[in-house]
C-alpha cells in the first residue's frame, strides 16, 4: 500500500514540514497466522469491528466506486482477493492483471503515470481494512488532538522489502468512544529510500454503510504544522459504492488488445 505516498503529488496539496519525530516504536506485536485469521492488537480489532468486522470484509470479493471528478469521472473496480484492478473513463482505461499494469489510451488523453495510479485510491478508500494486510508491524502511536478532542493511535510499519517503499510509516487514529477511524497520518519517502519525519494527515470523518461495512463517503487532506492539524485542504468523494461476494472474470482485468503494458516503478 505504499503507493499512497504518490497521491500527495497528484493532488498538489501544500503542507508544512513536520519536525517532531514519531513516537518510539514499542515491541512489535507478534502475529499468529491461521487459515482464516491473523492476530492484531486489541485496539486494531476494535477498529475493524467498529467498521463491520474483518470477517465480513474478507467475505467480499469485488469493490467498485466512482470518483466524480469535474473533468472526467472514474469508475474503479478492484478484486479484493487478488488485488487485480481496473479504472474506466470515457476517454481511457487502465488496470492491473495481477502481474502487469496496462493503459488503454488510443487518443493519448491520460497525462499521468498509470503504473502508479491504477490502484492508488483503493488503498486510501479501503481503510481501515487494508491495515490487515500481510507484512505489517503494529505498535502504539502518540495520541493526537483536534478541536479539543484526543484521538489514540496505532503506528503501522512494514517489514523490510514489503511494498514499493517499506520505510514509509502510517498512523491510524480513532475515536476513543466509538473506535471508528478518524485520522490517517503517513510519511512520504517517494523513492528516496530514506525515512521521513514529515507526517501528512487525512480526516476520515464521513462514512457510509455499504452492506454492513462502514466505508468512506469522502476523505479530506488537512494542512498541518508539526503535529498540529490545521484547516482542510482538499476533499475526495466516493459515489456509487458497491460490494459483492462474486468475482469478475480475469478477462475483465486483462489488458485490452489495443492497450499497452506500462512500468510499475
Amino acid at each position: 500500500m505504499n503507493k499512497l505516498t504518490i497521491l500527495l503529488l497528484i493532488l498538489g496539496i501544500s503542507a508544512c514540514k513536520q519536525n517532531t519525530k514519531p513516537t518510539k516504536l514499542e515491541e512489535p506485536v507478534q502475529q499468529e497466522i491461521s487459515e482464516s485469521k491473523t492476530k492484531y492488537p486489541d485496539a486494531m480489532v476494535k477498529v475493524f469491528d467498529a467498521h463491520g468486522g474483518l470477517e465480513q470484509w474478507k467475505k467480499q470479493r469485488t469493490l467498485s466506486y466512482v470518483l466524480p471528478k469535474p473533468e472526467l469521472s472514474e469508475t474503479h473496480t478492484i478484486d479484493l482477493w487478488s488485488r487485480r484492478d481496473r479504472i474506466d473513463t470515457e476517454q481511457f482505461s487502465m488496470g492491473f492483471d495481477s502481474e502487469k499494469a496496462w493503459l488503454l489510451d488510443t487518443d493519448e488523453n491520460y497525462k499521468g503515470d498509470a503504473g502508479f495510479y491504477h490502484n492508488l485510491m483503493f488503498y486510501f478508500y479501503a481503510m481501515p481494512f487494508v491495515l490487515a494486510d500481510d507484512g505489517i508491524i503494529y505498535s502504539e502511536a502518540e495520541a493526537i488532538s483536534y478541536n479539543g478532542k484526543r484521538y489514540p493511535g496505532i503506528q503501522i510499519a512494514y517489514e523490510s522489502g514489503v511494498g514499493a517503499s517499506s520505510k514509509d510509516e502510517y498512523y491510524i487514529h480513532f475515536d476513543p468512544e466509538t473506535y471508528q477511524m478518524t485520522w490517517l497520518g503517513y510519511t512520504v519517502t517517494y523513492r528516496t529510500g530514506e525515512s521521513s519525519d514529515n507526517v501528512r494527515w487525512i480526516n476520515y470523518g464521513n462514512w457510509q454503510d455499504v452492506d454492513g461495512l462502514l466505508l468512506p463517503k469522502s476523505i479530506t487532506w488537512h494542512k498541518y504544522e508539526e503535529r498540529k492539524i490545521k484547516e482542510p485542504a482538499s476533499t475526495v468523494t466516493f459515489e456509487e459504492v458497491t460490494l459483492s461476494e462474486a468475482s469478475k472474470p480475469k478477462a475483465f482485468y486483462a489488458k485490452p488488445e489495443s492497450g499497452a503494458f506500462v512500468p510499475v516503478k
